[in-house]
């Protein structure tokens, strides 16, 4: 990859369970416009560069439901890490219901003095590899430290794999749990409903479908992917993205640099 091109780098933290279930590294040598699909867990997210207060902040953001689009300053570098969904009050201490997608500052949910010290050893740190272990350690010792009454059901990660392909009602049936109650759990601990959850899954997944084709057949992704047919992926496309399949994948391209 040229170095003109911003980089950034995906892994799964070692523990299977840990409270971050994946964190992306990116550094962006020069100006760009970022474009992001929808994510449905929520994250602290670490920016470094010149512009910000002692080069480093650090926030926490509840998930997203839109396609964003953001101008972002060459020499910043970045640490998103997304949190494990029933995790959120024992990571933030703040439930997913309240957690909503506007970034919140780190120091109002911790407090000033733990996210002083955070800032400081994230500063020091000699690049987004050593940052993104400080700050796993930092949320799993948070994590460690608080009482049970934050963890989630048993069922919730099952209930959010089969959400993926059956709707809420036999989600609920196949778990042996009332649909309400299923409902209330998704919200409390995901901070959406599972209607919206499986939507963003669904969109989720057939951008990734066409991001690995090298000619998008979007009548098979929709498909694949579990629309009711191509005209109803169109539609999602422009509720979520405001574009089309076809100029989504585009900006997504040259927005990474893979185009001239």
């Amino acid at each position: 990859m040229s170095p003109l091109l911003s980089r950034a780098s995906v892994f799964a933290p070692a523990a299977t369970l840990a409270p971050i279930m994946a964190m992306t590294l990116s550094e962006y040598p020069r100006d760009r416009q970022r474009v992001a699909i929808p994510q449905v867990e929520a994250q602290i997210v670490v920016r470094f560069g010149p512009t910000l207060p002692d080069g480093v902040d650090v926030h926490a953001m509840g998930p997203r439901t839109q396609v964003q689009r953001k101008f972002i300053r060459g020499g910043q570098r970045a640490v998103l890490a997304r949190l494990r969904p029933g995790t959120y009050e024992a990571a933030l201490g703040i439930s997913a219901a309240e957690l909503q997608g506007t970034p919140v500052p780190l120091d109002a949910l911790w407090g000033h003095a733990p996210v002083h010290r955070l800032r400081e050893q994230l500063a020091a740190a000699t690049d987004t590899q050593a940052a993104s272990a400080l700050l796993e350690a930092a949320v799993s010792a948070r994590v460690s430290r608080q009482t049970a009454a934050a963890v989630a059901p048993a069922f919730l990660h099952a209930a959010l794999e089969r959400l993926q392909i059956h709707n809420v009602g036999q989600v609920a049936r196949d778990l042996a749990v009332s649909e309400r109650h299923l409902r209330r759990v998704l919200r409390d601990t995901l901070g959406l409903g599972p209607k919206t959850y499986a939507r963003l899954q669904r969109f989720a997944h057939a951008v990734r479908l066409a991001q690995s084709a090298p000619d998008a057949n979007w009548s098979a992704i929709a498909a694949d992917t579990g629309y009711y047919d191509q005209a109803h992926l169109i539609a999602d496309f422009h509720a979520i993205a405001s574009r089309t399949p076809r100029a989504l994948l585009t900006e997504l391209r040259e927005a990474d640099g893979d185009t001239p």
